[in-house]
């Protein structure tokens, strides 16, 4: 049987399996299968971004849930944590993102969120995948009078905005502040500006059109080149960055520098355990973190945690060791005490409140974290065998271990949503790293490309 869940749910082309109608189908029949071992009539949340592809997977969704009994609660266009939100909030079974993060408009997922606001477990996602091939699942359905019917949630975006602004400190203001917001065409386009024009801030807003098709493309978190200019033309004290679906941020100080997701987590993190809101002084970041961030953390009196790469590996190390802050240099930030998973707009108002606690630049507050030379490179790959049990690839891994010494790191591994293997060096200089780097890529391109 076929694995369809990644590391972040089901990822693929749109219109093309697993990502069709009947596939979708099926699938919301067997998770109302799941859920209603609990609940004879679930209810789940269905929100979706602005992807082309989205209306048609959130009907076939509906209705094989509906076709089992199960009442689809349709929020439309929400950033993913904005669903993990009304989850919780309207009590419901489950809830259902439809998007594929940062990916081109072309593609499309599915993440499932438990019925606590937290992503589904991998046994709960295998069982469901059970339920998806089992060919008792069409026996089960319901007798006509007892079929599902949906619901529109009307005040999900309303609700989710004013959430939001009540985590913000009412004792800091934002009156009279430049800001730049980047939506990348994406689930944000209409909540973040609400959020930050409420909340007083002068907003100034790009890339926030969607047509179906322009979504990440060129813009967002993943490309802020043109933020960079925006923030710098408008004058603005900080540009924000959200992706497709609104769980990263990644921002832009007043002199139209880029700040990583580290150089974020860092300047939170030191605030929050300032103010004694840090709990266990504990920092949970991933493997892939600049080494700018653990010396860092040795320089203000912070744990520091490791995980494996994942913003789901991430909160789990978080809940095991009791921290409150955790995240990925990518963007992806939890603040544990406020919400469930990564939000991006949360991250903003977090980042603007640092600022404005500590009356400081956001370019004094990025000088916080020396950044150490680094690279990424993704190399498209046609399939995905044990790094370790390629000796043409573990050779020049070596070498290049050698000759960085102490002085850089190696980290080769796999992308957990897309067929590509992601190539990342650290060294003394720029020059060394991307030296480095491009040889190992070339190496994993000749052998796996």
């Amino acid at each position: 049987m076929p694995k369809i869940f990644g590391t972040d749910g089901i990822r693929g082309e749109a219109n093309h399996h697993p990502m069709d109608g009947a596939f979708i189908f099926s699938l919301g029949q067997a998770l109302a299968d799941f859920l209603r071992s609990r609940n004879p009539q679930p209810q789940v949340v269905i929100g979706r971004d602005t992807r082309i592809s989205g209306p048609m997977l959130e009907s076939a969704l509906a209705a094989g849930l509906m076709s089992m009994g199960a009442v689809p609660l349709l929020a439309g266009v929400l950033p993913t944590p904005g669903i993990a939100f009304m989850t919780k909030s309207t009590q419901a079974d489950a809830g259902i993102v439809i998007s594929a993060s940062h990916n081109p408009y072309q593609d499309n997922g599915i993440k499932i969120i438990s019925r606590d606001g937290f992503k589904l477990s991998d046994s709960d996602e295998e069982t469901i995948e059970d339920l998806v091939f089992d060919k008792a699942l069409k026996n089960k359905c319901p007798s006509a009078a007892n079929l599902g019917r949906s619901c529109t949630l009307g005040d999900a975006e309303r609700r989710y905005i004013d959430f939001l602004k009540s985590i913000f400190p009412r004792h800091l203001s934002m009156r009279g502040m430049k800001i730049v917001l980047d939506t990348a065409n994406g689930a944000t386009y209409n909540v973040a500006p609400g959020v930050f024009s409420e909340m007083g801030a002068m907003v100034h807003v790009i890339h926030n059109h969607p047509d179906g098709i322009n979504i990440n493309d060129h813009c967002g978190s993943q490309h802020t080149q043109d933020l960079e200019k925006e923030v710098l033309a408008k004058a603005a004290s900080v540009g924000l960055a959200f992706d497709g679906d609104g769980d990263r941020l990644i921002a832009v100080d007043e002199k139209g520098c880029k700040l990583t997701g580290d150089q974020i987590l860092v300047i939170c993190a030191k605030v929050m355990k300032d103010l004694g809101l840090l709990k266990n002084n504990l920092l949970v970041t991933t493997v892939m973190s600049n080494s700018g961030l653990r010396m860092a953390c040795k320089r203000y009196g912070l744990r520091h945690h490791a995980s494996k790469v994942g913003d789901r590996y991430v909160i789990e190390e978080m809940r095991r060791l009791g921290g409150s802050l955790g995240g990925e240099d990518s963007g992806h930030m939890i603040f544990l005490d406020h919400h469930t998973t990564g939000d991006g707009i949360l991250a903003a108002l977090q980042l603007i409140g640092a600022m404005l606690r500590t009356e400081k630049t956001l370019s004094e507050l990025a000088g916080w974290m020396e950044l150490y030379p680094q690279e990424l490179i993704n190399v498209r790959v046609k399939s995905k065998p044990e790094i370790s049990t390629v000796p043409e690839i573990v050779d020049v891994i070596t070498q290049a271990e050698k000759d960085l010494c102490e002085q850089g790191r190696v980290l080769v591994r796999y992308s957990g949503t897309e067929n590509l293997c992601r190539v990342m060096v650290e060294g003394p200089t720029k020059e060394t790293a991307l030296k480095h780097c491009s040889r190992i890529a070339d190496r994993v391109k000749s052998v796996l490309g």
